[in-house]
């Protein structure tokens, strides 16, 4: 990952900066109210505050009276014998005021009813600021007041996705100098600082700023700045699902006057996601996080690391998808490219008109205007090395073995199920089955029926109770290929939805190394739902987990940092065109003879695909992530290992 600013703050170099025009000016007493109403709604440093005000106001009292005294004429006391009025005034005002002496009942009568009097008024002047200051800490801890900075990411909605959101965008704004996130939502203030103070850490500088509202009401949505902002993230809420979203992104045009503003929403309707993104002339990029969350699901069963690939793609360390013009490459093919630099893999090419392919056919011309797609440490790492003919020349292709047909069990329901065998409809090989056992008090009967997906494969269903005997007959009923465990998400919370996976992934390890049991160990695959759960899972020694807040939020943490990145992930995370795969090793090289990953990369590229890094099993079966290594240098050079695999953008999954 880069640790310039360039790289860190995409949404100023692929959004622009915001149009001076469009910018709506901030006065100096707007921005002192603003930063006195922020601190206010904070107690403690309110107190701080007040208490310091006070010491100052002390040293001023002070300095006056020091000032005072230096001058004869103001400590001079006056002659009893030719008072003014206004002395005669001070004194009786004195006598009231301390009663000393032998006073009079004249004295007695005129300090009564003014005692009365005062404290009658003080009493209600106190009462009226002390409700002014309640009402005032009532709508700050609402959230009430308006927003005041500029250029800041703004996010409007609430899920469970905003706090693995705010991580990332810590990190990728690690470089810029005041980095502002606003979430405005329906909630009140204190909840939402709560929530984010107790399922996020080391935000580092991140500015977190929370406002109470309605999203999708126009007036409420004035509060935000929006039109000074640097990008806008509507969120699903979970509950309310792409109509309130709609209405946010309506709500969200008819207030902003910025047209540059990059705006992200997260649907799940395919067909709503382009109605909007033509309406709105494409200033509107959707994230379908579902459909993304289903697909890994889906693949992540069938190919052994694809989820930790995913993961270190997305996020905003290690490596990351950056776009260069390279003139060396102008003329040259889409082959050329792939082996034309050392320290970067390229994917893609971005023509001059801005329609973004990734994995052409080798044959592509790369015209002038044209940028390549490629994954590197820093953008200053793509740098052309020239081409490397000689490569080619050893490259060869090898037969792809044929495709059997596949096994999988499912255990758990909800509706991203139907999405996953979708999925995984389009890849299995005829003649598959997926048996899919689901608790009957968790699931409807009827989200069991209609489970259509086309002939290549055949779904079967059984409720169960969820003890340890179902799984034990579910699981010795056959072999299975693969064992996908489904959260069920809606039916329950998700902490419990969570807890009842982590149940299911020891059962079925528990039943894997019992003998005896006719259970043959097999590849296990698990959803989570909340991120913070994905370190305990890992424990349950499962192949691969797909947590699903984090992809979903990892994806539109990106998108909103660089809007560029849209179209790749569009594609990569689509069901047709390029995607991800991690392939057999022994498909491109011979096992256990050394080789380059340089020629590596050659091999693939004889197969019409682009290689981005390799797999070590052996690594892997400790810890997921040290088994991958994206980017590697082309000088690399390594001898692989049965099970070791190659990553690489193709346009078909096998």
């Amino acid at each position: 990952m880069s640790t310039n600013e360039q790289s860190r703050s995409y949404g100023q170099g692929a959004q622009g900066e915001i149009a001076q025009a469009t910018k709506s000016k901030i006065g100096p007493w707007a921005r002192l109210r603003y930063n006195f109403d922020n601190s206010i709604a904070k107690a403690g440093t309110f107190v701080l505050y007040v208490l310091l005000l006070m010491m100052v106001i002390a040293l001023i009292m002070v300095g006056v009276k020091s000032t005072l005294l230096a001058i004869p004429a103001l400590t001079q006391a006056a002659d009893p014998a030719n008072l003014s009025f206004f002395d005669l005034f001070w004194a009786s005002f004195t006598k009231i005021l301390s009663l000393g002496g032998e006073p009079t009942w004249a004295d007695r009568i005129i300090a009564v009813l003014y005692w009365v009097t005062t404290t009658a008024l003080t009493a209600s002047v106190i009462g009226y600021v002390v409700g002014a200051i309640q009402r005032t800490f009532a709508r700050l801890r609402k959230g009430r007041s308006p927003i005041v900075d500029d250029n800041h990411t703004l996010i409007l909605g609430w899920s469970s996705r905003i706090f693995p959101i705010l991580q990332e965008l810590a990190i990728a704004n690690q470089n810029v100098r005041k980095p502002v996130v606003v979430i405005f939502a329906p909630h009140d203030r204190e909840f939402m600082e709560d929530e984010i103070e107790s399922r996020t850490e080391n935000l580092g500088k991140l500015k977190i700023v929370t406002r109470s509202g309605e999203p999708s009401n126009p007036i409420d949505l004035k509060r935000t700045n929006i039109s000074n902002a640097k990008s806008v993230i509507i969120l699903d809420s979970d509950e309310t699902g792409d109509a309130n979203v709609v209405s946010t992104v309506l709500a969200v045009k008819a207030v902003n006057s910025n047209p540059n503003l990059k705006i992200v929403a997260e649907l799940d309707d395919r067909d709503t996601a382009e109605a909007i993104s033509v309406a709105t002339q494409g200033q509107v990029l959707s994230v379908r996080s579902h459909e993304v969350i289903a697909r890994v699901t889906a693949q992540a069963s069938r190919q052994p690391g694809l989820s930790t690939v995913i993961l270190d793609l997305l996020d905003f360390s290690g490596d990351e998808i950056y776009f260069s013009e390279i003139p060396a490459l102008e003329g040259k093919t889409y082959a050329d490219a792939l082996l034309s630099f050392n320290t970067a893999s390229v994917i893609g090419v971005v023509d001059a008109k801005g329609k973004t392919q990734l994995n052409p056919k080798p044959t592509t011309k790369i015209a002038k205007g044209s940028k390549i797609i490629a994954i590197a440490q820093d953008d200053d790492q793509v740098t052309y090395t020239g081409t490397r003919e000689e490569l080619v020349k050893k490259s060869a292709k090898i037969a792809v073995p044929v495709a059997k047909p596949e096994h999988l069990l499912v255990i758990g329901w909800s509706e991203m199920g139907r999405s996953v065998i979708s999925e995984l409809a389009a890849f299995l090989p005829k003649g598959s089955t997926v048996h899919i056992l689901a608790r009957k008090s968790l699931v409807a009967e009827d989200q069991l029926k209609n489970l259509d997906f086309g002939s290549n494969i055949k779904v079967t269903t059984a409720s169960v109770t969820g003890d340890i005997d179902d799984l034990t007959a579910a699981a010795s009923a056959k072999h299975y290929d693969e064992v996908i465990v489904l959260g069920y998400r809606n039916a329950i919370s998700e902490a419990e939805a969570d807890a009842q996976t982590m149940l299911t992934m020891l059962q079925m390890n528990r039943l894997f190394e019992a003998p005896g049991n006719g259970v043959e160990p097999t590849r296990l695959v698990a959803e989570i739902l909340d991120g913070r759960k994905a370190e305990i899972a890992r424990v349950a020694a499962v192949d691969d987990l797909v947590v699903s807040d984090n992809l979903a939020a990892l994806l539109i943490a990106q998108v909103s940092e660089n809007p560029g990145l849209a179209p790749v992930f569009e594609d990569l995370f689509d069901a047709e065109g390029a995607s991800l795969s991690v392939r057999d090793i022994a498909l491109y090289a011979p096992v256990g003879k050394e080789v380059s990953y340089a020629q590596l990369v050659a091999n693939a590229r004889a197969k019409g695909e682009s290689a981005i890094g390799y797999r070590s099993a052996k690594k892997s079966a400790g810890d997921a992530a040290a088994g991958v290594k994206i980017n590697p240098s082309k000088e690399a050079v390594f001898t692989p290992e049965k099970g070791d695999s190659l990553i690489v953008v193709a346009d078909t999954i096998r």
